[in-house]
Parts: structure tokens; C-alpha cells; sequence
């Protein structure tokens, strides 16, 4: 156990996921949940105001998901810590991941003193992989050189990801424009790019694009 206080920021845009976390955390003496964000962009203003040790980040979350958000606080708070807590083993959310910055990787399912665990880790400076992602990662980094940079999304700009999780989540182009402070027709030309580069023709098919990929949760 690490003599020090640890403190740690939850990020999940599911509100009952977050309670549940700081549930199993509040026993811990050395472990402090001092703040919580429910989307990517949140995740990274909690960062600048409270200063936390270690951030607990979900893959899926509205506004930036939290791929985009590990990468932005690694490059503006290296110090910071980046535990991904996720549903998603899949190997094609491993390297992006590792990439962005991530100091380890957990499945929501870990079991709360291997979660304590992972958190002593990375504080410490080690990566931490779930078992079940590790052997995907070695493999992964075996054959990299075929590898391109934005596979995992095939291409899609970080505008038109954001554009992309919106219409998922059901949002109208006025709602989308609104949201992002940008033109209806503008939100119709990136939608137009999307369907293109993916080769999808409607809303149901970018949605379950946007599901596979974890831009978004059911």
C-alpha cells in the first residue's frame, strides 16, 4: 500500500457507474475520489482544476470521447495518470489507447482490489493491462509496420468523429449545429464526408458504427 494520498477524478457519462466506483474506492484510506466528469471534455477541465494523480477514463463518452480526452491531458499533463476503465477488450482499442497516453487498461469488470491495484500502479509509473488485452497488445505490436496512423476510425477527422457521435446519439443537424457552434450546412457537409469515407448510408448504419468503435454506449 502507498503511504501517500492518491487522488483520483471519475470519468463515465453514466452517473450510477460513477457512484458505483466511488463506492468500492471510499474504503480505500490512501485512495481520494475528488472529482467527477461525464464527458471527455469535462474529463479534461477536472484535470486543470483539481490536479488529480490518476483519472479513471471510459472510452465512450459524449462531447470527446475518452480517447481524444487521454490524449489531450497527456500532452498538457504528463504528470497525470490515465487509467482507461472500460467495457470494451477488443483489439482495436489497444493500441489507440496506449497511443493517446494511457498509463493502463482495465475492464469494468475487474474486481474491486484489482481495480486498487491498477490505480497503485500507474501512481507508481508502471503500465497496467487487463490479462485479457495483453496478448492483443504484444500481437498488435508485432505486426505494427503495416499499421497506419487514424485506422481505427478509418480516417475520420476529429470534427467529423464529433459530428459522427452526435447524429449516434440522436441528435438533429439544428441540434448537432447548436452544439457545435457551426452552420447546419456545415454539419450536412460533414455528414456527407462521414458516410463517404465509411461507405454508410443512413443514421442506423453510423450508429452502429459509432457503437462498434465505442464512440457511444447502449
Amino acid at each position: 500500500m502507498l503511504s501517500e494520498q492518491i487522488r483520483v477524478v471519475l470519468a463515465d457519462d453514466h452517473t450510477i457507474l460513477r457512484e458505483g466506483i466511488r463506492s468500492l474506492l471510499e474504503p480505500e484510506d490512501h485512495i481520494e475520489v475528488v472529482g467527477e466528469a461525464e464527458t471527455g471534455k469535462e474529463a479534461v477541465q477536472k484535470v486543470e482544476e483539481l490536479e488529480p494523480d490518476v483519472i479513471l477514463m471510459d472510452i465512450s463518452m459524449p462531447e470527446m470521447n475518452g480517447i481524444k480526452a487521454t490524449s489531450e491531458i497527456s500532452e498538457k499533463y504528463p504528470d497525470v495518470k490515465i487509467l482507461i476503465l472500460t467495457m470494451h477488450d477488443e483489439e482495436g482499442y489497444v493500441q489507440p489507447i496506449i497511443k493517446a497516453g494511457a498509463s493502463g487498461y482495465v475492464i469494468k469488470r475487474t474486481a474491486t482490489r484489482e481495480l486498487v491495484s491498477a490505480i497503485e500502479a500507474v501512481v507508481q509509473g508502471n503500465t497496467i493491462l487487463h490479462p485479457s488485452v495483453t496478448d492483443r497488445l504484444l500481437e498488435g505490436e508485432s505486426s505494427a509496420g503495416g499499421s497506419k496512423d487514424g485506422d481505427m476510425y478509418d480516417g475520420l477527422t476529429d470534427r467529423e468523429l464529433e459530428v459522427l457521435t452526435l447524429i449516434a446519439e440522436g441528435l438533429t443537424n439544428q441540434e448537432i449545429a447548436d452544439e457545435l457552434y457551426i452552420s447546419i450546412k456545415t454539419v450536412q457537409a460533414h455528414r456527407a464526408n462521414i458516410m463517404d469515407k465509411l461507405g454508410l448510408n443512413d443514421r442506423v448504419a453510423l450508429t452502429k458504427y459509432a457503437i462498434k468503435k465505442g464512440l457511444i454506449s447502449l
